[in-house]
């Protein structure tokens, strides 16, 4: 492509500031004038192109895809928290590559949002050509010595001190302190470093330095320095955006769409590493021949190609290659050239603006050039200035849109409000670049909302902050896994617990004292499968009552049922309804307990004289969820409720129930192992959050088992944490939130929806949203894993209790393996996404000998009940027999 035509960059004969002959004539001028600036006028077409590329290039690097390689690098800083306001410290920052030939050194006081901002320490040490171009270790002991010099004209001392490392060139991080450096860019060559960790080659020059205890925190490149230098005061800055020597972004991505990084929560900073993009199809339209000259004649042929279309090091470039060619054909200075034209790198970014500039602009043009120009050539000249930086700006325009939409599409959000960090000396220097850009990008994301906020200092601040966030993590995470140890049980704890049960169990069927009760339920056996009849349940649960008709026949079960719901008033009223032992999950109806509930049934039975009814058997929820499964599987001799609360029963040999009379056959027992630990011994496993959710509920000091692990109990158990967290300072920036002041607010179900693997961290955010809880992503995956502990502790010791209960079967029966099945239900054993798998594998680990199938019960209070009765009235005819 060469739409120049013959006379093009090549000819540049004649005498050096003599005009040539055979000039242009007027009408010819005119036509290579628009020639030459139409080659830097970009369609929106081509922008949308452009735009489409780089987000199917940026998509394709994220995933992982290596074939055809894609077009930009998408390199994860494993920076994944961007500032809340609350940092603080004194923090070293060494700035390397940012502006060119300079590297900089900067003591940064970091004071929180709230504090006395002051002013960073820093001094510019310039790079000497021959180490830019030497062999790296001697750039980096040249790094180190300007530490040295820096830090001694401070009262420094010996205390250790946090550096982040400010590296702006394309590198490959694989941590926040490991960066292995891709190729060199901005006119650096040194060799020795490419494929090397720079941390590691700055650690070891500080090393031979041997003057003070630097520790190397973090590397950051300064697109990502200017995201995270940004002022706090205009909410979340998520994008970050670099025109400066060269031009890239960086952006916070999900981090389950990074495929090299494995992780499927929070987020990350990614590196757009923009500047190599070079699609043939959607910039070659957009590729002039000066642009092919420049890349010829640069250090990198071939590569960076976008990043010479933008980056301040090429605009000026750009232009003497376009005003040459102008002269060279006539058209400009009467054919004239001088020194400054024909001399690669004279015209700089700032004379760019300079000649732009529509009021000195004239004045400078003669100025810079050398050349006294007419009227007409000066405006030219600014035409020509004009066209390559509005050309740049468009084009990153394109490529900033391209992941805004991004972000808008991954967030759902119809209207995307973000904020852009900005940094740079195009920026600076240059007055019309940010306006064409912001007038780009609404025409090209209308869907994005976007506040363009100049960054305060991304080389230093915005270092300094990624050091300072990165020690706040370290430090809450430490402070999280404090709080949360207590939570994480050992398998030492799990066996020991399993054995007291084991203990109190045997005390419970001796008669003896015992937090288990171990009560005899007078289930003598399980459906065989020959039950046949009509039976009216009621099932009395948490919320309602039920009444069902239970039809079992040669083809099956039918049921028929009606629900009605218990009012508060009734629940807690009086208890005009086995002999009841103590109420729990919420009712505390009077003059019940120490009754015989049948005979209150039976009364009000005929109190209603509506219909003769005979009860037969009386079954609690457990008992009839084992006896439902039962009517399924014979091998199905547990029964496991996990809901509102929580209980177990299982068949027991009837000679080691001493309160029964009879030493053959079985009984089904009724464990009642809530209420396990009431006696103390649960004290090792208990912590001051449980102890805080025990004194705060209708029966302290009792069922202390069922308020580890039912769901009445699990959401305040959590709501608790996230108070002594925030009262830390880990949590929603240390802000006391007035919503999680209220008792019973965080419902066992939002643990089931946060642990949820198919919900975003956004989705998760939103959840906790609602409850108005203002949080950032920090925040919800502290939030995600407080409600991990709480609920895998709770399945593990479920899970310790089914094992002991198992391991008593199989020792009942001198088995060296038992096969037996548990029949389950409640609504946190079901809907809880990993519960049950917890519950599973403990009793795994737990009781090896065990061959255990869970059955989840599809109704087992109601049909349960009914095929109790069936069992009782088959069991009573084949006595009469």
């Amino acid at each position: 492509m060469d739409p120049i035509g013959p006379r093009g960059l090549q000819q540049r004969e004649g005498a050096l500031g003599c005009p040539q002959e055979g000039l242009p004539s007027p009408s010819e001028s005119s036509e290579l004038v628009q020639e030459c600036l139409q080659q830097f006028k970009v369609t929106e077409a081509q922008l949308r192109q452009i735009q489409a590329s780089l987000l199917g290039s940026m998509e394709q690097a994220l995933s992982g895809k290596a074939s055809p390689a894609p077009a930009v690098r998408m390199l994860p800083t494993y920076v994944g928290s961007i500032p809340h306001g609350t940092e603080q410290g004194d923090f070293l920052v060494l700035e390397l590559g940012a502006s060119g030939a300079s590297l900089r050194v900067l003591w940064v006081t970091l004071m929180g949002v709230e504090g006395h901002k002051t002013e960073p320490r820093s001094q510019e040490f310039v790079i000497p050509q021959e180490v830019m171009l030497g062999p790296g270790q001697q750039l980096f002991d040249f790094a180190a010595r300007c530490l040295s010099e820096f830090l001694d004209a401070l009262p420094v001392g010996k205390q250790g001190l946090q550096l982040g490392f400010s590296f702006s060139f394309p590198c490959h991080q694989t941590g926040l302190d490991k960066s292995t450096l891709i190729s060199w860019t901005k006119g650096f060559k040194c060799s020795g470093v490419e494929g090397q960790d720079v941390v590691q080659l700055l650690r070891d020059a500080i090393q031979r330095q041997g003057t003070y205890s630097i520790d190397v925190v973090a590397v950051v490149n300064d697109t990502v320095g200017t995201m995270m230098g940004c002022d706090l005061g205009v909410g979340p800055c998520e994008v970050g955006l670099v025109v400066d020597t060269g031009t890239n972004a960086c952006y916070m991505e999900e981090a389950r769409h990074v495929a090299v990084l494995g992780e499927d929560r929070g987020r990350v900073c990614i590196s757009v590493e923009w500047g190599s993009f070079s699609d043939d199809e959607a910039l070659g339209p957009v590729w002039t021949i000066f642009d092919r000259t420049l890349d010829q004649e640069s250090l990198n042929p071939g590569a960076q190609r976008f990043e010479k279309m933008i980056g301040g090091l090429y605009l000026g470039e750009l232009v003497r290659l376009a005003l040459a060619d102008l002269a060279q054909r006539g058209v400009l200075f009467g054919g004239s050239t001088s020194p400054v034209l024909l001399s690669p790198g004279s015209i700089l970014l700032e004379h760019v603006a300079e000649m732009e500039n529509p009021s000195g602009g004239t004045a400078r043009v003669h100025a810079l050039l050398g050349l006294n120009p007419r009227t007409s050539d000066a405006e030219l000249v600014q035409q020509v200035c004009a066209a390559v930086s509005t050309r740049a700006a468009q084009l990153c325009a394109a490529a900033l849109a391209a992941i805004l939409s991004r972000l808008q599409h991954i967030r759902e959000q119809q209207k995307l409000q973000i904020a852009v960090a900005t940094g740079g000396r195009v920026f600076e220097q240059h007055p019309r670049f940010l306006a064409i850009l912001q007038e780009t990008v609404m025409l090209l994301a209308p869907e994005c909302d976007v506040s363009f906020i100049p960054s305060v200092d991304g080389g230093g601040q915005g270092v300094a902050m990624v050091t300072a966030v990165a020690a706040r993590l370290a430090a809450h995470r430490r402070l999280l896994e404090e709080t949360l140890a207590p939570f994480w049980l050992t398998r030492e704890q799990l066996v020991a617990l399993q054995r007291q049960m084991r203990e109190a169990m045997a005390k419970g069927l001796q008669g003896k004292t015992s937090s288990l009760r171990m009560l005899p339920t007078y289930v003598r056996a399980i459906p065989d499968g020959s039950e046949r009849g009509d039976f009216l349940a009621l099932d009395l649960g948490g919320t309602n009552f039920r009444v069902l008709l239970v039809r079992l026949a040669s083809g099956g079960v039918q049921i028929t049922n009606q629900i009605y719901s218990i009012p508060e008033y009734v629940a807690q009223g009086s208890g005009e309804q086995g002999i009841l032992l103590n109420w729990t999950k919420g009712f505390s109806a009077s003059d019940c307990e120490g009754q015989d509930v049948v005979y209150l049934l039976r009364e009000a039975i005929k109190r209603r004289q509506a219909v003769k009814l005979n009860v037969v058997a009386i079954v609690n929820d457990t008992v009839g969820t084992m006896m439902s499964c039962g009517y399924e599987n014979p091998h199905c001799e547990v029964g496991l409720i996990v809901g509102t609360g929580t209980n177990a029963c299982y068949m027991e040999e009837l000679r080691n129930v001493a309160s029964v009379p009879g030493d053959s056959g079985h009984m089904c027992i009724n464990m009642e192992w809530g209420a396990f630990g009431d006696d103390g011994s649960l004290g090792m496993l208990s912590t001051y959050f449980d102890e805080r959710v025990d004194q705060a509920s209708i029966n302290p000091g009792r069922q202390r088992f069922e308020k580890m692990i039912s769901g009445m109990y699990l959401g305040e158990i959590v709501r608790h944490i996230l108070l002594h967290l925030t009262s830390r300072g880990v949590l929603f920036r240390g802000q006391q939130i007035q919503c999680l002041q209220t008792r019973d607010i965080f419902k066992t179900k939002f643990l089931s929806q946060i642990e949820s693997d198919s919900l975003a961290l956004r989705q998760v955010r939103a959840i906790l949203e609602d409850l108005g809880l203002p949080l950032t992503s920090d925040d919800a995956l502290m939030v995600l894993e407080v409600c991990q502990a709480v609920s895998r502790r709770a399945a593990q010791l479920c899970g310790a209790g089914v094992a002991a209960v198992v391991e008593k079967i199989r020792e009942n029966r001198g088995l060296e393996k038992l096969t037996v099945s548990v029949g389950v239900d409640g609504t946190l054993y079901k809907l809880h996404p990993h519960f049950s798998r917890l519950v599973e594998e403990t009793v795994q680990e737990l009781a090896p000998c065990c061959e255990v199938t869970f059955l989840q019960s599809k109704d087992g209070s109601g049909k349960g009940a009914a095929l109790v009765t069936a069992v009782a009235c088959r069991l009573a005819q084949m006595t009469r027999v």
